[in-house]
């Protein structure tokens, strides 16, 4: 058994509620001038309930949950995803939220680390994941991970 606090397991149906209920986690913070928190946020959710619901071959959903009262911490959602420059796979972390009264706790950083040992274990070539440039925490939990700036999207506003 392990000696880290927290079990990652594959998320149930019964999950569902609990990982839409931090989809507001991904918008905690100043976003982009021309992007509205409420579009962001319906935005995820109807991604995330898509995921859910279809379970697609290539979408996995882990829940972080603490091992000695089993209740649930965070979540990461996993894409398998093809590079686009050399045709690899890689593991895409499409979302990550931990729930705001155990922040602080290593639960992010332990949910980064079963993203890398799952990305091992099938056999992807790189992590991937895109953070809002205002989501300052996050960026820093990353950073302190080992990511490091691949690509930047820029954006211009038409009207």
């Amino acid at each position: 058994m392990s000696d880290s606090p927290f079990l990652i397991r594959l998320a149930r149906p019964d999950d569902d509620d609990f990982i839409i209920g931090l989809v507001p986690r991904f918008v905690d913070f100043t976003l982009p001038a021309w992007r509205r928190r409420n579009e962001c946020i319906e935005g995820i959710r109807k991604d995330l309930s898509e995921h859910l619901e279809d379970s697609p071959a290539n979408s996995f959903m882990f829940v972080a949950e603490d091992r000695e009262s089993g209740r649930r911490l965070g979540f990461v959602h996993l894409q398998k995803t093809q590079d686009f420059f050399n045709g690899r796979t890689n593991c895409h972390i499409s979302d990550l939220a931990v729930s705001p009264k155990q922040e602080g706790r290593g639960i992010g950083r332990a949910l980064l680390d079963h993203s890398r040992e799952w990305a091992h274990e099938h056999h992807c070539h790189m992590i991937t994941l895109a953070v809002f440039p205002g989501n300052e925490r996050a960026r820093k939990m990353y950073e302190a991970a080992g990511f490091d700036v691949d690509l930047v999207r820029m954006a211009m506003p038409l009207s």
